[in-house]
Formats: C-alpha cells, sequence, structure tokens
C-alpha cells in the first residue's frame, strides 16, 4: 500500500514538474510582452581586475544583446518590437555548482536541480521579476586565458556563462551570452562538439549564399563563422551573427 501511494506522488510531482515546465516555455516564447532577462555578475576568480569590471559594470554593456534579439525579431517580422529587455542585477557573491560534464543522466537530472535551488536562493533582485536569469562568471584574462563551456537550461530559464573581464571582451561575452539566452528558450546548438564547426545548413546564418565559402556572419546557435570546410572563427560581436530559420522557428518566431 505504501510503495502504490509513494509511486502515485512521485507521478503527481512529475506530472506537476512537466506541465509547470510546459506552461513556462508557452509563456517564453508567446512573444505577447517583452522577455526579461537579468544579468547577475559573479567575481567567479576573485580578482581584483574582476572585481574592478563587475564595480564599472552598466547596463548599457548588455545593450547590444537587446538590440540583437530586436534586430532579428524584425527581419522576421515578428510584431513585438522589443522581445527583450535586459536589467543588470547585483552582484552575487556564491558561485554556482560545477555543471557534471561527461556525467550520466541521473548526475545531470541532479545537477539541474542543485542548480535551480541554487539559482532561487541567489538571485534576489529588486526590479521586474525576471523570466530568465544568466548568471555571469567573470574572470581576468590577465591570469585565465580560456574560460570554461557555457550553458543555458530551459528548465528553469537559468544561463550560466563564463566571461573575461575586459572591456575588450564585452563584445564577445555578448555573443556568448545571446547564444545562451536562446538555448533557455529551447534553441539547440548547431555545430559539431568534436570540431567546433558549423553543422550544415541549420548553422550556416546564410546557406543560399553563393560561393557558400567563407560565410560573413555566424548563426548564433553556431557560434562561428564558417571559413572553409575545416576551419570557422568566433564573431567579434553580434553585428556579425544572426538567427538561422531553424533556430527562429525552435524559439516560436516561425512556423
Amino acid at each position: 500500500m505504501f510503495r502504490t501511494l509513494r509511486i502515485v506522488v512521485l507521478l503527481a510531482i512529475l506530472v506537476l514538474v512537466t506541465s509547470s515546465a510546459w506552461l513556462t516555455k508557452q509563456r517564453t516564447t508567446s512573444w505577447q510582452q517583452p522577455l526579461r532577462v537579468a544579468i547577475f555578475p559573479i567575481n567567479a576568480d576573485r580578482s581584483e581586475a574582476s572585481a574592478r569590471y563587475i564595480g564599472e559594470l552598466k547596463l548599457d554593456a548588455f545593450d547590444p544583446v537587446a538590440e540583437f534579439m530586436r534586430r532579428e525579431a524584425a527581419r522576421y517580422g515578428l510584431a513585438l518590437k522589443t522581445p527583450v529587455e535586459m536589467f543588470l542585477a547585483p552582484r552575487i557573491e556564491r558561485m554556482p555548482p560545477p555543471p557534471p560534464f561527461g556525467g550520466n543522466a541521473v548526475q545531470i537530472m541532479l545537477w539541474s536541480l542543485q542548480m535551480r535551488y541554487w539559482a532561487w536562493v541567489n538571485s534576489r533582485f529588486h526590479g521586474p521579476k525576471p523570466h530568465v536569469r544568466v548568471f555571469v562568471l567573470y574572470y581576468d584574462p590577465q591570469h585565465v586565458t580560456r574560460v570554461g563551456h557555457s550553458l543555458g537550461l530551459q528548465k528553469g530559464l537559468i544561463g550560466v556563462v563564463n566571461a573575461f573581464a575586459s572591456e575588450a571582451q564585452t563584445a564577445q561575452n555578448d555573443v556568448v551570452i545571446a547564444h545562451e539566452l536562446l538555448h533557455t528558450l529551447g534553441a539547440t546548438d548547431k555545430y559539431d562538439p568534436q570540431n567546433n564547426q558549423p553543422f550544415f545548413p541549420d548553422g550556416y546564418a546564410e546557406p543560399e549564399r553563393r560561393p557558400l565559402l567563407p560565410q560573413v556572419y555566424a548563426e548564433i546557435m553556431a557560434g562561428r563563422v564558417p571559413l572553409s570546410r575545416t576551419d570557422a572563427e568566433m564573431p567579434g560581436s553580434l553585428n556579425e551573427a544572426l538567427i538561422g530559420s531553424k533556430t527562429a522557428r525552435e524559439i516560436n518566431w516561425t512556423n
């Protein structure tokens, strides 16, 4: 009897979680109102340079993300003129739980739950309640030359971005933020994780371009501009990126 009751309770929780995730997905990609995105900076390496960069950080550092979404939405004929509103939240002192890269399904599921709980505890913000929370972990490029993989969770609408605490890197940081933001909305990666080469055609911003290579723009979910069949480079800014047709469908901009 107890075992049956426990199974019923677990099934009920699963149904509630699943339905909640579905409703959240519907609300955030209905595009009836602007999507509120809050940026939470974190001094990941505890350096003075990162602390100084965060202390001087202004909201306009993330304006290119909102402008990118506005420009691309207009290109796809979205009626909403301002699809994304950016907000800068206070700095967070605690680090998020590290993701289990290479972990099994159970480890990934447990981490996802931990991450959502950590975000709930740490994302205090006195502005409008955000739909998406992006935690940006800043590192001093003088001491950290390569940062870890960033990620975006559709369940929980959470992004974790590893970035450089440098004015010279701000534009490329925005590229990563936009990429992970779109992950939270259901967009999928469009590159080969073995070599980071964009997949054709979905990972090409202009798959009909002739000659096909080199491409001029990066498809944002591919993250790189294809220069040849074996070479691609990260765009310098969001001015060099586009949202491809498959990504537009995934985030409900087109049918």
